[in-house]
């Protein structure tokens, strides 16, 4: 049993491993490329991206402690999405945090998911329980994005009003699951539908179809507000201009006189 429990231990460890290497690898070569499509300044207004660096940091806290929570509760018939959630959380936080220091170093072997894997290689193992101590360091990373959040925040000059909009729909999220009985996900698709104005419904039959449907609604709300600042700051600037040239005009026919 122990010999068996090591080698777990051993092949969940290096899978984890395996997998960072490669996400890293991804993640420096789409951070260095000068492919335009994969800089938003080139399509997006600068407003519209201290929104979405805002919006992600508070993502990111709010995920964490969603894993944090759904850890310790029961979900059998959907725990497989669960530690696929789990997982691919832990697998991109491991890749964009900074390795370098020890503390980090100790952090990031905390962060693998050895129950969650476990559980997708050898269902029946005992070894799961060794997940009760990877659970709490997500405590710990809502807190890290949360000062990543103000950090940026007020190096930008930024407001912090988007905190009250984000708190309600996360408390939109778990009230939704509480009153109208359905799973995290289909909350999160009903929260989605009703903050973009697309209606209170889940919109699809598959998980996949599901996921598909929030991509589509975020991404949907994101486009529209960047084609409004677009076209505000168009308009803003043709009326800039106009009065540059009008003043120009005033200024010479001053100095012809």
């Amino acid at each position: 049993m122990v010999v068996e429990m090591l080698i777990e231990f051993v092949v969940v460890l290096a899978i984890f491993l395996v997998l960072t290497l490669i996400g890293v690898f991804v993640y420096n070569k789409l951070k260095n490329s000068s492919n335009s499509y994969l800089n938003p300044r080139e399509f997006l207004p600068e407003d519209e991206i201290h929104v979405i660096r805002q919006v992600l940091y508070l993502s990111m806290m709010a995920l964490c402690f969603v894993n944090f929570l759904y850890s310790l509760m029961s979900y059998e018939d959907n725990f497989i999405y669960f530690a696929v959630f789990d997982i691919v959380l832990s697998l991109f936080i491991a890749v964009t945090m900074d390795k370098s220091s020890l503390k980090n170093k100790a952090l990031f072997i905390l962060l693998i998911p050895y129950g969650s894997l476990v559980f997708l290689l050898y269902p029946t193992s005992p070894f799961i329980l060794i997940e009760l101590i990877h659970i709490p360091v997500f405590l710990y990373f809502v807190k890290v994005y949360f000062d990543k959040f103000m950090e940026y925040t007020n190096s930008n000059g930024l407001g912090v009003t988007i905190i009250l909009l984000f708190s309600i729909i996360v408390v939109s999220f778990f009230v939704t699951q509480i009153v109208e009985g359905v799973n995290p996900l289909d909350s999160l698709v009903m929260v989605s539908n009703a903050f973009t104005s697309n209606g209170y419904a889940v919109l699809g039959d598959s998980i996949l179809g599901k996921i598909n449907s929030i991509f589509l609604v975020w991404g949907g709300y994101i486009i529209s507000g960047a084609g409004t600042a677009t076209l505000t700051a168009a308009i803003l600037l043709k009326h800039f201009n106009k009065r540059v040239e009008e003043l120009e005009k005033l200024i010479e026919g001053d100095g012809d006189g």
